[in-house]
């Protein structure tokens, strides 16, 4: 067989045929496949369901277009994201990573407008998300604004600035947590590294200012920008250390750690042993605790750089970097160089960048105080830094604002070509007052004689300036007095401290300072007086101005009144402060004012509220005498009712403490309180009502300010709920008070007394008078008193108008059914310690004279004392007495069908009096 037979046997042709279906190749690829639906129900809904702006586009659409080529559409995108959120705030939540991330994305965008766009968009989120919300996505913020202050592009540096405004208004903790990047941001903003052999030595890279032409703005003027911000991020970071000492005075503002809270202790039931009173060392402040050991963080261990200005390391290291910066933005703008002819004359601008440098160098101060070591870094700058400080800054001192001329329109200055207007925008003043306050943080009493060629310079500004300082802000005054207080802290003889304290003093005299002013030269002498009375008798030498100031304080509290509160409050805890530490000008002022402040009418005690009031009342402890006078008025505040029923009774256990009758062991100060005048103050504060008030009540006739029976010559005067619950509570600490006087006889005789010359005789008496007089019988009585026939008469009167008025009352009123307890309650003491004076009510129950609308009442009356277990012996004593009255009523009601109150009084009758063995029994003889 050849090859060519071969060849077509391998490959056979296959011949297809009609009608016959064409065989499967070998290689065919199967080509059928099967489907299942898959069921996404989330996926396949509707975009409709999440809200949309005007342009019909929801919060994903406008994310997606962040990411566009196109600026005009990013631009678009920001301003549509606004809209959607400001309609719909929920969103914000549920799409904050995203909105965060994207947002943050567009601060280094070339474009300008969609940058602005995305600042007024962090604007509008600022204020919507919390600081806690952000947190979580607060690194990748600060990492995009890092990222933008860093930027080769001018413009887009110049919009981080805004973008950190926002964040250090909005999250200034998140913020200055990450302190050791961003000042370092700072640094490079307006410097570079000097490049020079230096490097090569590994020696510290030195930093120069840097000079960019291509900016919009001049370089003085973007300098100013960075450290206006720099100033502002310091001020987060010493704000949010709760660890800075006040040096000074200065700004104080309350820190959540450094809140005290004081324990309200209630004497009464620290008496009983109820009330367990915990003590803790500093106050309940946070201890600061002097050791060479700290623990190690929860958090883990920090490196130095993520510690910031809280490592002592770190901010040497930020002092050393931005303080020649500072020195040489200094110089630029000092009066030497942009017009030596001027002097200390400082242009506008000029005068905003130094007051920027001082600012910031005094903020980098304040933080060095925080530290441990303070003692080493106060050396460590005074080496460093003196010798610049007093060439640069103290060379021109003090400074003052140049004028400046500036052309106006024909119809605002008419006649004249220009017209001299000074910026109002700078204060040449802080600023000088700010470099006062870092100098003299450089000086201290050992260096006094190398310093006081310049300290001398600081010393005169500082009296002028407080001399005439009426146009002062509370921001100047701050820092002045800061300046003050540490000058006289480095000098401490009188010679010094004496022409500082009277210019303060001088200052301090003016009228119309404002509030925070006022407050702030209250805080230093405060201070000042507490410092110099720590001082010992040996080496105290009391300031003449000081002791002017103090004894001026009473008058100008009772002259303040309820004008500002506040202030008010500040002068009676310096007012308080002295009076305990015994200072004899302020007691004598305190004494002379005393009937003013005290004054029950336009007094500052009943006008301030209720905390300033207690402070008062605590200050009459220190009173060195109380004359009648001032008791009366005392008196009168008590029963008022414009101070609490609390406060009243501890005034009235502080006179009683006062008293000769407060059982001291020691000898107390003589003729303090007069005993006479002790008595008639307990006797009018228990009676409740003046001489006058009295007398105005005896013309009131009728209800509903009257109840009134015919069998009694007394009518009460129905007082409202208040007044008559303030007067009880008032009534039962006088109660206390005179229990504890020893000789009781004595003491009941002075209060019969009392009540027979100014209460006898009077036709209306308010009942809670009534009823406190009975609380005083009843505390009073014991077994040596004697009652006279008049007291005896006078209160079976009143017991009788108290029941018949308890008795009367209507269901539906329901304030004086408030009063039924304590009435009901004396009344039935009162009948029960004194027989006869239940035997004067029945023999005064003579039913012949009085209508028949009252005889039930009578009848009640009757059934309710027989049925009383304390009055049960005394009843069945005066059983003729209940007798006769029945007879009479029955005689009264004879020939009338027998009423359910008649059969009431029956029944009684023979249950607790007829069956009793004495006598026969009154029943038999009525039918």
């Amino acid at each position: 067989m050849t090859k060519k037979r071969k060849h077509q046997e391998d490959f056979q042709k296959v011949k297809l045929k009609v009608g016959k279906k064409k065989p499967r190749l070998e290689n065919a690829t199967d080509t059928t496949f099967k489907t299942k639906a898959i069921q996404i129900p989330e996926q396949l809904k509707e975009d409709g369901v999440l809200p949309t702006q005007n342009r019909k586009l929801n919060i994903k659409d406008l994310l997606s277009q962040m990411h566009h080529y196109s600026p005009g559409v990013k631009h678009n995108a920001l301003l549509g994201l606004k809209d959607l959120l400001s309609q719909y705030p929920f969103v914000i939540d549920a799409h904050l990573s995203n909105i965060v991330s994207e947002v943050a994305a567009v601060f280094t965008d070339k474009d300008s407008g969609v940058r602005g766009a995305a600042v007024h968009l962090l604007q509008f989120l600022a204020s919507k998300i919390r600081a806690e919300q952000i947190a979580p996505f607060f690194p990748l913020v600060s990492a995009h604004l890092s990222s933008a202050m860093t930027h080769i592009s001018e413009g887009i540096q110049e919009d981080s600035l805004k973008v950190l405004d926002i964040l250090l208004e909005a999250y200034p903790a998140l913020l200055t947590d990450r302190s050791s990047i961003l000042l370092k941001n700072f640094v490079e903003l307006i410097s570079h590294q000097q490049l020079s052999k230096r490097l090569k030595s590994r020696e510290k890279l030195s930093w120069m200012l840097s000079v960019n032409p291509n900016r919009r703005v001049t370089s003085q003027q973007w300098r100013l920008n960075v450290l206006i911000r720099l100033k502002k991020f310091l001020q987060a970071v010493v704000d949010g250390s709760s660890e800075i000492e006040d040096e000074g005075l200065q700004e104080q503002k309350d820190s959540p750690r450094s809140v005290r809270n004081p324990i309200c202790i209630s004497w009464k039931v620290r008496a009983n042993n109820q009330q367990c009173i915990q003590l803790f060392e500093n106050g309940g402040l946070r201890p600061k605790i002097n050791s060479s050991f700290r623990l190690r963080s929860l958090t883990g261990v920090m490196d130095s750089a993520e510690k910031g200005l809280s490592s002592a390391e770190n901010l040497k290291g930020f002092i050393e970097i931005i303080i020649p910066l500072l020195i040489e933005c200094w110089i630029e703008a000092s009066p030497a160089q942009s017009a030596p002819i001027l002097g200390n004359l400082l242009e506008s601008d000029s005068q905003q960048l130094m007051q920027q440098v001082l600012s910031i160098i005094h903020l980098l101060w304040k933080l060095t105080k925080r530290h441990d070591e303070t003692y080493k870094m106060d050396l460590w700058l005074r080496m460093n830094y003196l010798v610049d400080f007093k060439h640069h800054f103290m060379r021109h001192f003090p400074y003052s604002l140049q004028e400046t001329a500036k052309h106006k329109k024909k119809d605002s200055c008419k006649g004249n070509k220009y017209c001299v207007t000074s910026s109002n925008s700078v204060d040449h003043l802080l600023l000088n007052l700010t470099l006062c306050d870092i100098m003299v943080s450089l000086a201290s009493t050992s260096t006094l004689q190398m310093d006081s060629g310049w300290l001398d310079m600081i010393r005169r500004f500082v009296t002028d300036t407080l001399q005439d300082g009426s146009k002062l802000n509370s921001k100047q005054v701050n820092r002045l007095l800061g300046v003050t207080w540490r000058l006289m802290q480095i000098q401490q003889n009188k010679v010094a401290t004496e022409p500082l304290i009277k210019a303060v003093y001088t200052l301090y005299q003016q009228r119309n300072l404002l509030f925070p002013v006022r407050t702030l030269l209250l805080k230093f002498f405060s201070r000042v007086y507490q410092k110099e009375d720590l001082r010992t008798q040996r080496i105290r030498s009391r300031s003449k101005v000081l002791s002017r100031w103090l004894a001026g304080l009473p008058q100008q509290l009772a002259l303040l009144g309820l004008r500002n509160p506040e202030l008010s409050n500040q002068l009676i805890d310096i007012i308080h402060s002295a009076a305990s530490r015994s200072n004899k000008e302020l007691l004598q002022s305190l004494q002379a004012t005393a009937a003013r402040i005290y004054d029950p009418l336009e007094g500052t005690l009943v006008l301030l509220p209720a905390e300033a009031q207690r402070r008062l009342v605590q200050l009459v402890y220190f009173l060195p005498c109380l004359p009648a006078s001032l008791l009366a008025g005392l008196s009168r505040c008590c029963i008022m009712g414009r101070m609490s029923s609390e406060l009243a009774a501890t005034l009235i256990g502080i006179l009683r403490m006062r008293s000769s009758f407060a059982g001291w062991k020691c000898q107390v100060q003589d003729n303090s309180v007069n005993d006479v005048d002790y008595f008639s103050f307990l006797f009018s504060t228990l009676i409740g009502f003046s001489r006058e008030e009295l007398t105005s009540l005896q013309g009131i006739r009728g209800k509903p300010h009257i109840s009134q029976s015919q069998l009694s010559p007394v009518r009460l005067y129905l007082t409202d709920l208040d007044q008559f619950l303030h007067h009880w509570a008032v009534t039962e600490m006088i109660c206390h008070s005179l229990s504890t006087i020893p000789s009781q006889s004595q003491c009941f005789d002075i209060l019969q007394t009392g009540i027979c010359k100014y209460l006898v005789g009077l036709v209306v008496i308010p009942d809670s008078t009534a009823g406190s007089v009975l609380c005083a019988i009843n505390k009073l009585l014991d077994q040596a008193c004697i009652l006279s026939e008049t007291l005896h008469k006078f209160l079976a009167s009143c017991c009788y108008s108290l029941l018949y008025f308890l008795l009367t009352l209507d269901k539906e009123d329901a304030e004086h059914l408030q009063k039924r307890d304590m009435l009901w309650g004396s009344c039935i003491s009162a009948l029960a310690l004194l027989p006869r004076l239940l035997r004067l009510m029945l023999q005064s129950l003579q039913v012949s004279r009085i209508c028949r609308e009252e005889l039930p009442v009578v009848a009640q009356l009757l059934r309710l004392l027989m049925q009383h277990g304390q009055l049960r012996s005394h009843m069945i004593t005066n059983e003729f007495l209940v007798q006769q009255i029945i007879k009479d009523i029955m005689t009264l009601k004879s020939g009338e069908v027998q009423e359910q109150w008649l059969t009431d009084l029956h029944y009684c009758f023979n249950i607790y009096l007829a069956s009793h063995p004495q006598g026969p029994g009154p029943v038999n003889t009525v039918y």
